[in-house]
C-alpha cells in the first residue's frame, strides 16, 4: 500500500496545533484545588479556634466556680479548727464552773475576725506532691467577701448538761453551776466566697446555715462514783509484777483493771483489749521468758528485748498508776436485801431480824435460835383473811444446797428448785401475775401476792437476791444448751462459801452476738450475777449433751464475782478438763486460778457499761484524782446544717 506523504504531514501539523491550545490546563486545575483546600483549612482553623475559646472560657468559668465552692468548704472547716484551738488553749487550766469558750458570744467574734483576716484577700490552695509542678497545680484562687461574713452565737445557742444547771438548759453558759460535763454551742453563719480562675473569670457563692460545736469536759479534782463490779469485763485484785505468770493472750472485751500490775508474755496470739485497761501498779511486766529472756518492768504500752516485741493492742488506752479499787468486805448487803429489797446492812443480819421477816412454806418463822437448813421467803400473813404478801427482795436458804434454775410454764415465770438432803423446795416467781408460789417435798404449794423487789431502783422493779448461808454445792440449768434464765428475771445468787457451777446457765434471749455486739431488741431485763465473798466460784461440769455423753462444753451467762477485801477467791476448775468455756458477762476475782480449759470465750455484756447490773450485786466507790483546780475540755467533730446556698453569678 502506498501512503501519501503530503496527507500525513497535514495531519501532524493539525495535531500539533490542537495540543498547543490545551497547554496550562493542569496548572489551573491544581491552583483551583489548592485554593479550595486553603479555604477549607482556614475555615477549620477558625472553627477550632472558636471551640477552643469557648471551651477555655467554660473551663475557666468552672474553675472559678470550684474555687469559690472550695473556699466555702475550707472556711467552714476552719471554723471548727479555730474553735478547737481556742478550747485547747485553755484545756487543763479551765477553772471549775467556767465555760470553755467565751461566756458572752462563744468566741464568735474572734472566729469571725480570724476568718476575715485569713481569707479576706486572694487565697490560693497549695497542691501537694514531690515536685514544684504538683505543688502549684491548682492556679485558681478565692477570697471571702468580708462585708458579708456572719458568725454569731445563735439566740440561746449555748447549753450545758450535767452539774446542777440542768440537762440541756439553754443560755446558761455564762454562769454554769455544779461543774457541767458537756457544753453545746450553736452558731449562725453566712459566708460569701468569690472564686477566680487563671483568666480572671469569677463566680460568687453564698452559704448560710448553723454550726453545732460540742465540748465534753472531764472534771478534774477528786471525784467519786458508786460503781457495780459488773461494770468490769475483767477485774483482778492481786497481780504482782513479773511474778512468773502472764495474762492469757487473745481478745479481751470490756473494761479491765487490776489493783496490781498486768503481766504480758510472748505469744503467737496477740493481746487485743477492746475497752479501757488500767492498773494501780505504775508499771507493767513484759515477760520474754518464752524466748529465753527476762521480765522487764516498763511504764508504757510495749517493750522489745532481743529482737522480740510484746505490743498489746489497747483500743481505748492503757492507764497505769491509778487509784486502787476498794473491795467488798462481806456479803451482808446481799443477805439484808432478802429482807428489805434494799440491802444496806450496817452489820450482821441477826436471827431476830430473820425471825421477824422470813417464813418457810408452812408459815413458820426463822428460829431466833438459828437453823441448820431450810428455805425461807419474806412475806406477811393477814391475821383476818390469811392473805400472804411478799415483803422483801429475795430467797433465804439456810445451809448448803443444790440449786437448779429453769423457765416456767409461761413467759413470765422463773422457777427455782432448791435441794437440801432429801427435801426439794420449788419456788416459782411470776412477774406477769405478780405472784410467788412455794412448795416442798412435804407441803403443797402456797401462793403469795407479789414478787421479790429491788427497791434500790427508781421506781422499784422485780429483782431477786438468792442468798445461801452456806455453799452452793451445785448450780445448773435443765441441761446443756438449754435456756434457764427467763426474760425479765433479774437475779443475784450469793453463797457464804464456794459457789459451784455444774451445768449451763443460759439466758433465754441472748443480749450479745458472737462478736460481742449488743443485739437490738434483746435487752429483756434478763440478768444474772454470781457472788461469793468467802470462797471460789468453782467449775465442775457434770452435764451431758443430747447424745448422753460428756463433751466438756460449759456456758455461763452471768457476771461472776469471787472477791472480798483480803480474800483469795477466784474462778477455778476442780472437775474434768473443759473443752470450751463461754462466759457472757464478766469475771471479777481476787486471784487468777486454773480454769483447766482448752478454749474460752469471755464476752462482756455491754449492757453493764451503763448503770445496768444484776440486782444487789457488789459495788464499790471509784475515786478519780487529778489536778484539783481545773477541767479538761475535749471538743468533738462539728455538725453543719446548711439552710441556704446561692450562686450569685447565675442569671435566671
Amino acid at each position: 500500500m502506498r501512503i501519501d506523504r503530503s496527507v500525513v504531514a497535514k495531519l501532524t501539523r493539525k495535531q500539533r496545533r490542537s495540543r498547543s491550545r490545551e497547554r496550562g490546563v493542569a496548572l489551573i486545575t491544581a491552583l483551583v484545588l489548592l485554593l479550595l483546600l486553603s479555604g477549607l483549612v482556614t475555615a477549620m482553623v477558625y472553627s477550632l479556634r472558636s471551640d477552643l475559646m469557648m471551651n477555655g472560657y467554660y473551663r475557666n468559668f468552672r474553675g472559678s466556680f470550684y474555687a469559690a465552692d472550695s473556699g466555702l468548704n475550707v472556711v467552714r472547716e476552719d471554723f471548727n479548727n479555730k474553735l478547737d484551738a481556742m478550747v485547747q488553749a485553755v484545756s487543763g487550766t479551765l477553772a471549775l464552773n467556767t465555760a470553755p469558750l467565751s461566756a458572752t458570744d462563744g468566741g464568735a467574734a474572734t472566729v469571725k475576725s480570724y476568718i476575715n483576716s485569713t481569707y479576706g484577700s486572694s487565697y490560693t490552695l497549695a497542691g501537694t506532691g514531690a515536685t514544684s509542678t504538683a505543688a502549684n497545680s491548682w492556679p485558681e484562687s478565692f477570697l471571702i467577701d468580708t462585708t458579708q461574713t456572719v458568725f454569731t452565737l445563735a439566740p440561746n445557742g449555748c447549753s450545758l448538761s450535767g452539774g446542777t444547771g440542768g440537762t440541756g438548759a439553754p443560755g446558761t453558759c455564762a454562769a454554769p453551776i455544779g461543774n457541767p460535763t458537756l457544753y453545746t454551742y450553736i452558731y449562725n453563719y453566712q459566708l460569701t466566697s468569690i472564686g477566680t480562675s487563671q483568666n480572671n473569670e469569677k463566680t460568687t457563692l453564698t452559704d448560710e446555715g448553723q454550726l453545732k460545736f460540742v465540748i465534753n469536759l472531764t472534771p478534774n479534782g477528786t471525784t467519786t462514783t458508786n460503781t457495780s463490779f459488773a461494770a468490769w469485763g475483767m477485774f483482778i485484785d492481786q497481780q504482782s509484777i513479773c511474778n512468773g505468770s502472764t495474762l492469757v493472750p487473745g481478745t479481751i472485751n470490756g473494761p479491765v483493771f487490776t489493783n496490781g500490775s498486768w503481766n504480758f508474755g510472748v505469744s503467737s496470739t496477740k493481746y487485743v483489749f477492746t475497752d479501757t485497761v488500767g492498773s494501780a501498779g505504775a508499771k507493767a511486766g513484759y515477760d520474754f521468758g518464752a524466748v529465753g529472756g527476762s521480765c522487764d518492768q516498763v511504764t508504757g504500752v510495749s517493750d522489745t528485748q532481743g529482737g522480740t516485741t510484746i505490743a498489746p493492742t489497747f483500743q481505748k488506752g492503757f492507764k497505769e498508776g491509778q487509784n486502787t479499787i476498794p473491795l467488798p468486805t462481806n456479803s451482808l448487803n446481799q443477805e439484808q436485801a432478802v429482807i428489805d429489797g434494799t440491802g444496806t446492812a450496817s452489820g450482821s443480819v441477826t436471827n431476830s431480824a430473820l425471825n421477824a421477816s422470813v417464813k418457810n412454806v408452812s408459815g413458820t418463822a426463822y428460829p431466833t435460835g438459828g437453823a441448820t437448813s431450810g428455805v425461807y421467803l419474806p412475806y406477811s400473813v393477814n391475821a383476818s383473811t390469811g392473805a400472804r404478801t411478799f415483803t422483801g427482795g429475795g430467797i433465804y436458804v439456810e445451809g448448803s444446797a443444790d440449786i437448779k434454775l429453769q423457765l416456767g410454764a409461761t413467759s413470765t415465770q422463773q422457777v427455782y428448785k432448791i435441794t437440801q438432803g432429801g427435801n426439794i423446795t420449788t419456788i416459782t416467781v411470776d412477774t406477769g401475775a405478780n405472784t410467788t408460789t412455794i412448795s416442798d417435798s412435804s407441803h403443797s404449794a402456797i401462793t403469795i401476792s407479789g414478787v421479790p423487789m429491788n427497791n434500790n431502783a427508781s421506781p422499784a422493779t422485780p429483782g431477786t437476791s438468792l442468798y445461801v448461808d452456806g455453799a452452793v454445792t451445785s448450780l445448773t440449768g435443765p441441761g446443756e444448751g438449754v435456756a434457764s434464765i427467763q426474760d425479765g428475771t433479774a437475779l443475784t445468787i450469793t453463797a457464804n462459801g464456794n459457789l459451784t457451777v455444774t451445768g449451763d446457765l443460759i439466758y433465754k434471749t441472748p443480749p450479745v452476738d458472737s462478736s460481742d455486739n449488743l443485739i437490738t431488741g434483746n435487752n429483756k431485763g434478763q440478768v444474772l450475777g454470781l457472788f461469793t465473798a468467802n470462797g471460789n466460784v468453782v467449775l465442775n461440769d457434770t452435764q451431758k449433751n443430747s447424745s448422753g455423753s460428756f463433751d466438756g462444753n460449759l456456758e455461763i451467762d452471768a457476771s461472776i464475782a469471787a472477791i472480798a477485801s483480803g480474800g483469795t477467791g477466784g474462778l477455778v476448775n476442780t472437775g474434768a478438763s473443759l473443752n470450751y468455756l463461754k462466759i457472757v458477762g464478766g469475771r471479777i476475782q481476787n486471784t487468777i486460778q486454773n480454769i483447766n480449759t482448752s478454749t474460752r470465750d469471755v464476752f462482756f455484756d455491754k449492757r453493764f457499761a451503763g448503770s445496768f447490773a444484776p440486782p444487789f450485786f457488789p459495788s464499790t466507790t471509784v475515786t478519780t484524782t487529778t489536778t484539783p483546780t481545773s477541767d479538761t475540755a475535749i471538743p468533738t467533730s462539728p455538725s453543719f446544717s446548711r439552710t441556704r446556698w446561692i450562686n450569685k453569678s447565675t442569671v435566671y
